[in-house]
């Protein structure tokens, strides 16, 4: 079982995916509730499926049975902590480790293979003082996530346009905790169009740094909107990248749509099926 994996149990817990037409692509593609959310689960479980993705991002566990109604999994859940209140303040830290430790249990039983967390804001605090209290919380959670098989991700968010002042802003910073923290179940959410605005060269860096990269997010940029030819990025060759370096863990699609949301959905899968 790979660090982002799923293992059988978990598997057999959550329902066998059916085959779709991504299936024949190299990357387990997903989606994020939140981007989707004028449709209801059981619409979103159901177009997600009919465009060939393997599971949904962000969905709370009173819908994880609509998931598995349509052989799908929940790709990755709640953690701990917010986006600014973070793993960086030492006083945070005891409410986001029993977070934590409550949401990844909660993953272990059902089969889920990721859980996110945050580094939280600056508000003053220096890049290496967060860092340090980042990776102490860390260090107090990893064992747990170990033994329970889950694969903590602290997201990268860009500081610029969306998330003013948040700490995780750049690929280094987030692969600096992860290498002293040094665990198969600590690691990077690399969000593709957070860290375009943030530092850009895109497949290069995720080349360098794919062994403490868990998950992704994809969105277009500028505008977080579809990944197609209105927007910078090269969603077909960053996912080929990306498939090209045997990544096992999951690639979902966190943009919002302008147009027809199923058909940027199937466009979106359609661009990254590689």
């Amino acid at each position: 079982m790979s660090a982002v994996g799923i293992g059988a149990a978990g598997a057999a817990g959550l329902g066998k995916s059916q085959p779709t037409p991504a299936s024949k692509g190299r990357l387990k593609q997903g989606v994020a509730r939140w981007c989707f959310n004028k449709w209801s689960i059981e619409e979103l479980c159901a177009n997600a499926a009919k465009v060939g993705l393997v599971g949904i991002d962000l969905v709370e566990p009173k819908d994880w049975p609509v998931l598995k109604k349509y052989g799908l999994i929940p790709t990755m859940v709640s953690g701990g902590g917010t986006i600014a209140d973070g793993l960086n303040r030492k006083e945070f830290h005891d409410k986001i480790i029993a977070e934590l430790r409550e949401n990844i249990a909660r993953a272990a039983e059902a089969g889920v293979p990721n859980v996110i967390t945050f580094s939280g804001n600056r508000r003053g605090m220096s890049d290496e003082e967060g860092l340090e209290n980042c990776v102490a919380a860390l260090n107090r959670i990893k064992g747990f996530a170990e033994e329970k098989g889950v694969t903590i991700n602290l997201e990268l968010l860009n500081s610029k346009v969306n998330h003013k002042d948040y700490m995780c802003d750049h690929t280094a910073w987030g692969v600096e905790v992860c290498k002293r923290v040094n665990s198969p179940r600590v690691k990077l959410l690399y969000d593709i169009y957070h860290m375009q605005i943030m530092e850009g060269d895109v497949i290069r860096t995720i080349r360098e740094n794919i062994q403490w990269i868990g998950h992704f997010h994809t969105a277009g940029n500028p505008g977080r909107n579809e990944i197609d030819e209105t927007q910078e990025l090269n969603y077909r060759a960053i996912a080929k990248a990306i498939a090209d370096l045997n990544f096992t863990g999951y690639f979902s699609h966190e943009f919002t749509p302008r147009r027809d949301p199923l058909e940027s959905l199937r466009q979106a899968v359609e661009i990254c099926t590689v």
